[in-house]
């Protein structure tokens, strides 16, 4: 299972501590705001239950008193509502309210001389019941419809609830902005590091961009300066040493062309190995030359406008095979920004592997893609690379199951790392696949290709 991405978790961070503190506001808010509605809309009920109250009691201070006249005569608005018990008798202004409404507890507390409230819900409406005790044998009581509060509860909390989507959102996207900036120095690290790894050793970072990274881009720099020293170290090493051997190798080789031209004035077994010490000096040479062509790729590529296709023929006519072998689709222009020395040591080691082993090459194709990646082709009738052995084949000094099966081989197991770390000075890379009716294609990218 894959772990989500350092800017996916702080945002991720930014937007639950956001949400939880808008929630836990939103909560702290809509309790506040409710009580404080609840209480206020209890006292004006209470006060109003009072003074009705009172003029229900003047009312009923009469040797013949109307009650449902006194009732008619209080002024409760539409969310007030009247209701009378006197000697166990129920009175109301409409017959759609009955005593049914109040709970018992209530009416005892009344009913034993004490003021009462009580929020209760009837017909699924809630509803505020105050009862008054006018004397021993009567008790009134006022209810009063809470439907308005609680509309304005839901109002609040839909839009507390809102408040605090739009606050976690916004803590996300402040969460996204912050890793962005701080992460920025990082990426400039990625990018260097990338540069660096594709052979631009002079890459540096800015160590006055953040006071804060000053440290850290002064240790990079001092780490990128130590590589740039070791790597040019082991370069100019590899290449002394194979400069260095060129005259020994020279030498050799002279004497061993002597006893070559002379081998029919010897026995046959000094002969032979006449021709072994020949041979082995030949390979020897072509290793030495490998070794200082890879001393030279640690270089960056020394970019300029070529004409790959004449460079395909040219390689063809020096191995002695047909032009007719290079293909250039029209996309492949004229020109590539490249560099000459490396393709043309591209060219000659694919072309010189396909011979080697892969039973000489079939076509050269040139192509140009649309983002601007130049391709190079190699097609040849061999019996192909495993695929097990695709990814280690650009290894060096490692040869594959073809080169093996031949016996007395001479290749050196560096033409093909050659070619991978000459793409890679490019900014580019060499694969391997399997050609469409049997061989291998060899394909190398090279972006650069202006077409």
């Amino acid at each position: 299972m894959n772990r989500l991405g350092l800017r996916t978790r702080v945002t991720a961070a930014f937007a639950v501590g956001a949400a939880l503190l808008a929630a836990t506001m939103a909560l702290f808010s809509y309790d506040l705001t409710r009580r404080s509605l609840l209480e206020e809309r209890e006292r004006t009920a209470v006060r109003a239950a009072f003074f009705d109250a009172a003029v229900v009691r003047s009312g009923l201070n009469t040797d013949a008193p109307d009650i449902a006249a006194v009732l008619g005569s209080l002024d409760t608005g539409s969310t007030r509502r009247p209701l009378l018990q006197r000697d166990g008798q129920w009175y109301a202004r409409s017959a759609e309210i009955g005593g049914s409404i109040i709970p018992d507890d209530l009416r005892r507390t009344v009913a034993s001389g004490t003021p009462a409230v009580q929020r209760v819900r009837s017909d699924g409406q809630p509803v505020l019941l105050v009862g008054v005790p006018l004397s021993s044998t009567v008790s009134y009581y006022e209810i009063t419809s809470l439907r308005e509060v609680e509309q304005t509860f839901q109002l609040v909390a839909l839009t507390l609830t809102a408040v605090a989507i739009m606050v976690a959102g916004s803590g996300a996207a402040l969460g996204w902005y912050a890793t962005r900036h701080s992460l920025r120095p990082l990426t400039a690290v990625a990018d260097a590091a990338e540069r660096i790894a594709a052979g631009d050793l002079e890459t540096r970072l800015d160590t006055a961009t953040d006071p804060d990274l000053a440290r850290f881009s002064t240790s990079f720099n001092h780490m990128v300066e130590q590589l740039a020293r070791h790597l040019e170290r082991n370069r100019r090493f590899a290449a002394d040493v194979s400069h260095e051997l060129r005259s020994p190798l020279q030498t050799l080789a002279a004497a061993a062309s002597v006893l070559q031209r002379r081998r029919e004035h010897h026995d046959e077994r000094t002969a032979m190995a006449a021709g072994l010490v020949a041979d082995e000096i030949s390979r020897f040479q072509r290793l030495v030359d490998d070794l200082i062509q890879l001393a030279r790729t640690e270089q960056p590529a020394n970019r300029e406008r070529v004409d790959v296709a004449d460079l395909s023929r040219e390689v063809c006519r020096n191995q002695g095979l047909p032009e007719r072998l290079v293909h250039a689709s029209p996309s492949a222009g004229t020109a590539w920004r490249v560099d000459r020395r490396r393709v043309v040591q591209i060219l000659h080691n694919l072309v010189e592997n396909a011979v080697r082993y892969g039973g000489g090459p079939v076509a050269i194709r040139l192509s140009c893609g649309a983002n601007g990646t130049g391709v190079i082709e190699v097609d040849d009738a061999g019996p192909g690379v495993r695929v097990q052995d695709r990814e280690v084949v650009f290894d060096r000094f490692v040869r594959g199951r073809a080169a093996h099966a031949r016996a007395g081989t001479d290749g050196t197991g560096l033409g093909l790392a050659l070619v991978a770390e000459h793409a890679a000075a490019h900014g580019g890379r060499a694969v391997v696949t399997d050609r469409p009716g049997g061989g291998a294609r060899f394909q190398v990218l090279l972006p650069g290709c202006v077409g």
